[in-house]
């Protein structure tokens, strides 16, 4: 059974529907998370999802902001949301499908402007969230289960994920402590990242590209903030991980671009 499985930050929902079907129609994935959808979870647009056959839609959303959904093809045995963080902000919904693989979408927190969680409250909630979610992964989860972690996770861990990593070593995003933290989430349940399986650690790679530069995609001025890991029991039947980036170009764009990831189960 081969299996696509996409993750994306949509940047609202609304005025990203039209460029969510053409995106659903073109590569047809199995499932496809999101982040930021930036809409209560009752006012979801789900019907021109289901027309497309996505008619299984787990929603985990608050007005105006955040907010994550998993939309698929295939049923759900369970669905479930965590309150990492220690804030009801609608940042996690996770589903477990029929053939025992597990699909989390994750949006971890920005984090402000100052990397420094003793004058920064949104840094300090950042940090707590990826200390809560790394913990839960530990205790809860085990690395023979076939788990998924799709998601925007807001930090460019390496420093070919940025496009200058000696002016934006000391920015949120792209910081030493935030690294750390990342990299102490992925030995929780010895993740692999899966897009850096097909593009080496020495070539830049790039999920995201402001708005407020307007040549920032012409320039690529990017950063590789969203994330797709796979457990060690999944990370074997991954074939291919791969960012999609012409979906930047499109009209009314996200700012970030969908990650793509096969599965032959």
């Amino acid at each position: 059974m081969a299996l696509k499985i996409v993750t994306w930050n949509i940047n609202g929902i609304r005025p990203r529907t039209e460029n969510l079907c053409r995106f659903l129609t073109e590569y047809q994935p199995d499932v496809i998370c999101l982040q930021e959808i930036k809409i209560q979870t009752d006012a979801f647009p789900g019907d021109p999802f289901r027309e497309l056959g996505y008619e299984h839609q787990a929603i985990a959303g608050q007005k105006a902001y955040h907010g994550v959904a998993i939309l698929s093809k295939l049923p759900f045995a369970d669905q479930f949301s965590c309150p990492w963080g220690g804030e009801s902000d609608a940042r996690h919904v996770a589903v477990k499908l029929a053939n025992d693989l597990e699909v989390h979408s994750i949006y971890i927190p920005a984090g402000g402007d100052v990397p420094d969680p003793s004058v920064n409250v949104k840094f300090d909630h950042k940090l707590r969230f990826w200390n809560d979610m790394k913990d839960w992964f530990a205790k809860e989860r085990s690395t023979d289960q076939m788990i998924l972690a799709n998601g925007d996770f807001n930090v460019a861990p390496l420093e070919t994920d940025v496009w200058n990593h000696k002016r934006l070593v000391k920015s949120v995003g792209h910081s030493p402590i935030e690294v750390e933290h990342l990299e102490a989430a992925k030995a929780s349940l010895d993740w692999t990242d899966l897009p850096r399986e097909y593009v080496p650690s020495d070539q830049f790679l790039y999920s995201w590209w402001g708005y407020r530069y307007k040549l920032a995609v012409e320039k690529d001025y990017g950063w590789r903030l969203d994330h797709s890991w796979a457990t060690p029991a999944l990370k074997e039947r991954v074939t291919n991980s791969e960012v999609i980036k012409p979906t930047r170009l499109w009209e009314r764009p996200s700012d970030h671009v969908p990650i793509l990831t096969e599965i032959d189960l």
